[in-house]
């Protein structure tokens, strides 16, 4: 028998998933499509109506920035409170779909759905960002990284929810930018997507360098001997460093949008690409 709950509090809706199996529901912007013509085959858990699973805010004990699990790309778009090293996942806002797709998607779902080509991953990487997970038995955390297991598969328990991204200042800090490559401008699924967050000292020295790269591997991959390499590099010398050797750790496949080949030749313009809007942003 197929049910459909609509909680109002975290707690509410913990106890239904200990009880039951249910498929979540939020934004619906990938729920609804998901089905086609079929009819719903499983229980629906519906949370767009836990008030404290909305917002994005900075939270004083932690030390860093807090985006609810009902918070959608409009609202992040319309946050003109967030550092400067938002600005890649704000950009990548952009990209999602419509501005009608963008006023009901949240940016919880966009992970959760963990498609390899999700928008909000590289940008969400480059911030370090880290997921909260509440079960009835307690509330764990880790990072994305460790989170995103495969194509369209989490880390999350079938009795947990996703109650939120945490952001932490040592992250928050410097000039990002993203850059996506699509068969079109608009509404189209990546080729490739680069992500990336450069921090520097007074010096104008990088002090701290983070790159990522999304739909060019089963999950979307940071880029650490590139970032490495990058770290106390003077910043109007870095656009030369990426060479074809730091993106070895993709695995990029082919398929109807294009050859993998191709993808990675993209994905090494679009990490240069990248940087330099990074380091525009600074000059």
């Amino acid at each position: 028998m197929v049910n459909y709950a609509q909680p109002t509090s975290v707690e509410e809706a913990v106890e239904l998933l200990a009880a039951d199996a249910w498929v979540m529901l939020a934004g619906g912007t990938d729920f609804y499509p998901g089905l086609g013509e079929a009819p719903v085959a499983n229980s629906v858990l519906d949370i767009s109506r836990i008030e404290a699973l909305r917002g994005i805010s900075y939270d004083d004990d932690r030390g860093g920035w807090r985006v609810g699990a009902l918070a959608t790309w409009t609202e992040l778009l319309r946050a003109d409170y967030l550092p400067a090293s938002f600005d890649c996942l704000k950009q990548a806002a952009r990209e999602v779909g419509s501005l009608q797709i963008q006023n009901r998607a949240t940016i919880v779902g966009n992970i959760c759905n963990a498609s390899p080509a999700a928008d909000g991953v590289p940008p969400l990487l480059v911030l370090d960002a880290e997921v909260e997970l509440t079960s009835r038995r307690t509330t764990r955390r880790m990072t994305l990284r460790d989170f995103l297991k495969g194509n369209r598969h989490t880390a999350r328990q079938p009795d947990e929810i996703v109650t939120g991204i945490f952001i932490p200042d040592t992250a928050a800090r410097g000039k990002s930018a993203f850059f996506k490559l699509g068969a079109r401008r608009y509404l189209v699924i990546s080729i490739a997507m680069i992500a990336a967050r450069i921090e520097t000292d007074d010096k104008n020295l990088v002090r701290n360098a983070a790159i990522s790269v999304g739909a060019c591997s089963v999950v979307a991959q940071r880029l650490p001997g590139l970032e490495n390499d990058l770290a106390g590099r003077k910043l109007t010398d870095i656009g030369l460093i990426p060479e074809a050797r730091h993106l070895d750790n993709l695995s990029p496949i082919d398929d109807v949008r294009a050859p993998g080949l191709y993808r990675m030749q993209a994905a090494l313009e679009g990490v240069r690409r990248t940087i330099a809007l990074c380091v525009e942003g600074q000059a």
